[in-house]
């Protein structure tokens, strides 16, 4: 007879997220950390399209995000520096980009 493996279930939901209040917000969703892989800038349409190693989707950052300009800069560097941000999304499991940070911009939290 075959037993089954009693252990400590997973939890459920996205890898590698960080609290939203770690990174100064008071939003309900969280920040996932991801490592840029592609962005993508066609002419004449008003959203940037990013890839992210952790996932085989397209993301999608909308001009009309007043963080634009931001947001991509951050995303840009961090595809140059291959490095991780930390990245928010519109519902949390969309495929919107609303922000991101450099995971370095944290602030240093006291245990």
């Amino acid at each position: 007879m075959l037993r089954v493996k009693k252990g400590r279930q997973k939890p459920k939901g996205p890898k590698n997220t960080v609290p939203s209040e770690a990174v100064g917000m008071s939003d309900e969703g969280k920040y996932r950390v991801m490592t840029v892989a592609l962005i993508r800038e066609p002419a004449g349409v008003e959203m940037v399209e990013v890839a992210f190693s952790e996932s085989a989707r397209f993301y999608r950052l909308l001009r009309a995000n007043p963080e634009f300009k931001r947001i991509l800069a951050v995303l840009r560097e961090a595809k140059e520096k291959k490095r991780a941000v930390l990245v928010a999304m519109e519902p949390p499991q969309g495929a919107v980009i609303v922000d991101a940070t450099g995971v370095s911009d944290l602030p240093a939290t006291s245990h």
